[in-house]
């Protein structure tokens, strides 16, 4: 089984989690998570480092005698998925660590290898200057498109684990456009519609018929029916009428991830000595944020009202006018970039 299959299985599970402790609109990067804690691995040992992999759903991946292979996949699946102008993603993702830790120079060198990632150390308890330099930080990585990621800091904070990613995509046929072709299907209960963007990405939307509770999907979707409805579309001609959204969703995952396995790293019980042989040393705080924007070009500016695909000879219609789930996912690797649940798309 490869990285992209076993990060879709990821990416179902943590939706669900998601799902069970938010019933408004989700929006989340599963493969963002999945990066952020690969990379926190590479510092674990003993129990810490096989429930974040067992977590991730990568424990089948690991080998003995190439402790780098997981890092390297993902570096490789970066460079794949990046290797396209077209496709615009802002990512950012770091480690501060309390200045009580000195920072081994080998891991620090290893995540910016692999993951073109930081580490530094910070001052938790003058908690003014350290939410500055963390929220300054992400603004910096995403092209000051998130702001204000962090609101307060405990002074006693340790480590705090911070990613964002924000994705800017243009449909490849806009919705304003007087003809397109897309691709649609039905599965029981739910239609499903491929939306093509630039840049080897789509949109797949899981619109459940009127009457059907939209949480019946949770339980169905893995990464083996993912991957199913991608083979099984078919080109046809289609009018899609998708309202205008935007989201912006802010998690603290370290209150979610423990219910996928992943305690240890977050208990005073953690062993993080790949990354400071001080001892002590767990993890905080994981922050997540991802922003998206939805309107008849693809993603960069916001709105609530319906845009719609019009077709010749009046084809089939979908009328996306209910709560719906949507992934947007790399066509070539089928990675699951983002994923979301739109229940209100007047809220933000």
């Amino acid at each position: 089984m490869d990285l992209s299959t076993k990060n879709t299985d990821f990416a179902m599970n943590l939706y669900r989690k998601l799902a069970s402790h938010h019933d408004d609109n989700i929006f989340f990067s599963p493969l963002c998570m999945s990066v952020a804690f690969t990379m926190l691995s590479m510092a674990a040992k003993g129990d810490t480092y096989n429930q974040i992999l067992k977590g991730l759903n990568l424990q089948l991946l690991q080998r003995a005698d190439q402790p780098d292979l997981i890092p390297e996949l993902f570096r490789q699946l970066e460079a794949n998925i990046t290797q396209n102008q077209d496709l615009i993603l802002a990512q950012g993702s770091a480690m501060f660590v309390h200045q009580q830790f000195e920072i081994d120079k080998i891991f620090s060198e290893q995540i910016k290898k692999f993951f073109n990632s930081d580490i530094m150390n910070i001052d938790f308890s003058k908690t003014e200057a350290s939410k500055t330099t963390i929220n300054d930080y992400v603004k910096m990585k995403t092209n000051e498109k998130v702001m204000g990621l962090i609101s307060q800091i405990d002074p006693l904070t340790q480590l705090v684990l911070v990613n964002t990613i924000l994705f800017q995509g243009k449909w490849e046929l806009p919705f304003n456009s007087s003809f397109t072709e897309e691709a649609r299907f039905y599965v029981d209960k739910y239609n499903i519609v491929k939306v093509p963007m630039i840049g080897h990405a789509a949109m797949l939307i899981l619109l459940p018929d009127k009457g059907v509770d939209y949480t019946s999907i949770d339980d169905e979707i893995s990464a083996e029916s993912f991957l199913g409805w991608i083979q099984k579309l078919k080109k046809t001609k289609l009018e899609v009428q998708l309202p205008r959204f935007k989201m912006e969703q802010s998690y603290n995952m370290d209150k979610i991830l423990p219910d996928l396995g992943i305690r240890n790293v977050f208990e005073n019980t953690a062993d993080l000595s790949g990354l400071s042989k001080e001892v002590g040393l767990k993890v905080s705080e994981v922050l997540h944020k991802a922003v998206i924007e939805v309107d008849e070009k693809g993603t960069e500016a916001a709105g609530a009202t319906a845009t719609g695909i019009t077709g010749y000879s009046m084809p089939p219609r979908l009328i996306v006018d209910r709560p719906f789930l949507f992934l947007i996912y790399h066509e070539k690797t089928n990675s699951i970039l983002f994923m979301g649940r739109v229940i209100d798309p007047t809220k933000n």
